[in-house]
Parts: C-alpha cells; sequence; structure tokens
C-alpha cells in the first residue's frame, strides 16, 4: 500500500514510525513531515491546511490510504474531500469532527444523551459570561469554542481571571472566530487521565490508556501547554474505571453521533477527569494525542495500519489489539519561552549520539528543521524524549539519563514527568 500521513509534530513522527513498520506499507510519505520523519517516510512540503494540494498530491502518487494527524484539517472537511475524490482516509468527518471542533456541540451532546460532564454555559455576549461567572463562583473553567491552538482554556481560579478569559475572547477578540463563543464550565476537582478508542462508527476498540502533564513547570506550576509528557499505561485507569467510561462516556457518545446522523470514524481521545462521583469528560479530541501517541505506540505489539483500515472500513467489531507489557514514558524537550514566544533557530547538538545503543529509547522530532548540516529548534515542544522499561521509574531514568547527553542549552523540560503515577 502507498500510505500518506499528515502533519508535521512528535504524533506524526510516532504514527510514521509504527506505519513503516507494517508489511503492508509499500512506500510511506508525510506531508509536511520534519527532519525525524524524513528517516520513515518521504516528506512532501505541503501545509496540513492546504486541502486541495493534499488530494492533488494523493491522486498523482496513487495513495492508497491517507491518516491524518492533527484536528485542524479534519475539522476542516480533509477526509471528506478525500472520501469524495475516492482516496480512502482515517479521521472523522467535518460534522463528527465537530466533538473537537466546538467544545458547546461537544456539551450540548453530553446533556443530550446524559454522558457525565461538567456543568456548563454558552456565551457569545461578555457581560452575560460575567454574571453567570459571578453567580457561579471561582474556581471556574473558562474555554474557547473553536479550535485555538491549545491556548483557548483557562483554569480561573478567581473571578478576575475569569473576567479576563473571558474579556480575551468576547472583547480583545484573541482567539478570532473560535474564541466568538465561550463555554463556561463548573471546575472539577479530581485525577485528569486520557482515554483513547479506535471507532468505526458503531463499534470501538479500546487502546492504552495514558496520562500527560500539561502544565509547563514541575510541580504542576506555570500555563497549560500542549502536554510536556506523558506515560502509559496510567495506573489511575483501573480496569473497572475503564468499563466505567466504556459504558457511560464512549458508548453513548458513538451511540448518539450515528443517532444524530454524523457517525464517527477514527480515533476518539477522551480527556477525563476522575471525581469522586465518578469519571467525567473534560472534552474529547478527535485524533491521537500528543505527547500521548508517542508513548502509546512503542507499547503496541500489534500491527497499527490494518486497524486504522479497520476502523475506516466499519470492521472493527472483532478486531483484536495486543500490548506490551512494558511502561512507556516521554518526555517534552521544549524552546526557551514556550509556551509564549518560544526561541526558535538555536542549535540541537549530539542528538543521534544522546540515544546510540540503546534499543529502548525513541526520540520524535516535534519542532525542528535542518539549517545545512544543523537540526535547528522550529517551533515551541521541539523533541520527544520516549524510554520503554518494565517499571516506570526505570522509564524515566533511561529518558532522562538521554536527555542528559543532548546538548540543547536553549532547551528545557520537566523534571518530573510521572510523578503522580510514582506517588500512588
Amino acid at each position: 500500500m502507498r500510505i500518506l500521513v499528515i502533519g508535521s509534530g512528535g504524533r506524526e513522527h510516532a504514527l510514521c514510525w509504527a506505519i513503516a513498520a507494517s508489511p503492508l506499507c509499500d512506500r510511506l510519505y508525510c506531508a509536511p513531515g520534519n527532519p525525524g520523519i524524513a528517516q520513515e517516510a518521504t516528506c512532501v512540503p505541503i501545509a496540513a491546511s492546504d486541502l486541495d494540494a493534499l488530494i492533488a498530491f494523493a491522486q498523482k502518487e496513487k495513495i492508497d490510504f491517507v491518516v491524518v494527524g492533527p484536528e485542524a484539517p479534519l475539522v476542516a472537511g480533509l477526509v471528506d474531500k478525500l472520501e469524495a475524490a475516492g482516496i480512502a482516509a482515517f479521521g472523522p468527518s467535518a460534522a463528527a469532527a465537530a466533538l473537537e471542533g466546538s467544545k458547546g456541540f461537544t456539551k450540548d451532546l453530553c446533556a443530550k444523551y446524559g454522558i457525565p460532564t461538567a456543568r456548563y454555559r454558552r456565551f457569545t455576549d461578555a457581560d452575560a459570561a460575567k454574571n453567570y461567572a459571578r453567580a457561579e463562583g471561582a474556581p471556574i473553567v473558562v474555554k474557547a469554542d473553536g479550535l485555538a491552538a491549545g491556548k483557548g482554556v483557562t483554569v480561573a481560579m478567581t473571578l478576575g481571571e475569569a473576567e479576563a478569559a473571558i474579556d480575551e475572547a468576547l472583547v480583545a477578540n484573541r482567539f478570532g472566530a473560535a474564541g466568538a463563543e465561550v463555554v463556561i464550565e463548573e471546575f472539577l476537582a479530581g485525577e485528569e487521565a486520557s482515554f483513547f478508542v479506535l471507532a468505526d462508527g458503531k463499534h470501538a476498540l479500546p487502546l492504552a490508556s495514558a496520562q500527560d502533564h500539561k502544565r509547563v513547570f514541575d510541580g504542576d506550576k506555570g500555563p497549560n501547554t500542549g502536554g510536556m509528557g506523558a506515560y502509559s499505561p496510567a495506573p489511575c485507569l483501573t480496569p473497572a474505571i475503564e468499563a466505567e467510561v466504556m459504558a457511560r462516556i464512549i458508548r453513548p457518545t458513538l451511540d448518539g453521533m450515528a443517532k444524530d446522523g454524523h457517525p464517527y470514524k477514527g480515533v476518539l481521545y477522551a480527556g477525563l477527569m476522575l471525581t469522586a462521583a465518578g469519571p467525567k469528560l473534560i472534552e474529547y479530541n478527535v485524533r491521537f494525542g500528543d505527547p500521548e501517541c508517542q508513548v502509546l505506540l512503542p507499547r503496541l505489539k500489534s500491527d497499527l495500519l490494518p486497524a486504522l483500515i479497520a476502523a475506516r472500513d466499519g470492521v472493527l467489531k472483532d478486531f483484536d489489539l495486543r500490548w506490551h507489557d512494558e511502561t512507556a514514558l516521554g518526555v517534552v524537550l521544549a524552546a526557551t519561552g514556550y509556551p509564549e514566544d518560544p526561541l526558535r533557530g538555536t542549535e540541537i547538538r549530539h542528538l543521534d549520539a544522546a540515544a546510540a545503543g540503546d534499543p529502548e529509547v525513541l526520540i520524535f522530532h516535534a519542532g525542528t528543521k535542518r539549517q545545512g548540516d544543523k537540526l535547528v529548534a522550529d517551533g515551541g515542544r521541539v523533541l520527544n524524549i520516549v524510554a520503554l522499561d518494565r517499571t516506570l521509574a526505570a522509564a524515566r531514568e533511561r529518558a532522562y539519563a538521554v536527555i542528559d547527553r543532548i546538548d540543547w542549552p536553549e532547551g528545557f523540560c520537566r523534571r518530573d514527568i510521572g510523578w503522580r503515577a510514582l506517588k500512588r
């Protein structure tokens, strides 16, 4: 098969790494890719947002199957356009991708089908939103309704913070159309976890669990980010809790989406809060998480590609996946200034040598580019260092040992990835 992966981050590097290992894959392309992905696939300089050019390339190269990594082209309808052009694609339709594209859409679906989540209201008027926030009290959560590149959520510990977040979206127009409406939610207390399934429109195949670290600094300090590290499996997601999540959150969502006329196919990522009253949905993502994907796929014993094809073809019912017993832990190396204003163009040295000779360590590129013979940072989250071992503590030690051998003074990372699980 001739496969095209869409995207350029660490998630897409992990997907290319896994797909390249499949005996079904004869030729692998990635658009636009990155220097790490170039070791697994032929990189094509087409932006993930250039839907027409992607379709033209897929037609020209007789691509058999497209795997869409990021959320924006999914919400924009890339899968619909590919399928209309006769090209098989993995990922939800634009209508189904509204589960991530509109937080209000998802909250309304939860209300309609009794899916446990935080209380909420939707607002387009700043004064009405502030009045509601004052009535509810802090802490409270303010979310831009649409895609805001991971920057549209404020967990406001004071009413002042909540009002500032409302003004940012509805008055200052910081997020453009994505912030023309806000969702204000009840603050949920508990432990966060990530739960992934493959879905084929009717059936769901659970994947391994994971837990990431959203805040930028050790001890969960500083602003939220796209994720500073992750590990899999997540001990907090016991078999009993996973069964509850499937019964009360995942299955009602898939049934509701099908009933409403937009069946969900692809990977569905449920961000959960494990509260005293049971697991509740924080939000859905309609793609593999990043950095969770980078710790999930190295634990997968089975061939990933047939599972993705089965999800697209609607034949997941009797499908099964096998997983390695080892724990995988990934640490994000980010550029100084992330998440607000990351420093670009700084050179990263000794990367290949850092993990040489250790088959249990993988380095996924997330924001790099080549400048002549140099590898330089070209984003906020730049590298993912992933290690596997029998225990979480051993995997963590292995990952940080590699990080300490990388020469990149302008980079930084959290030094406490995995602390929740280790504390248990």
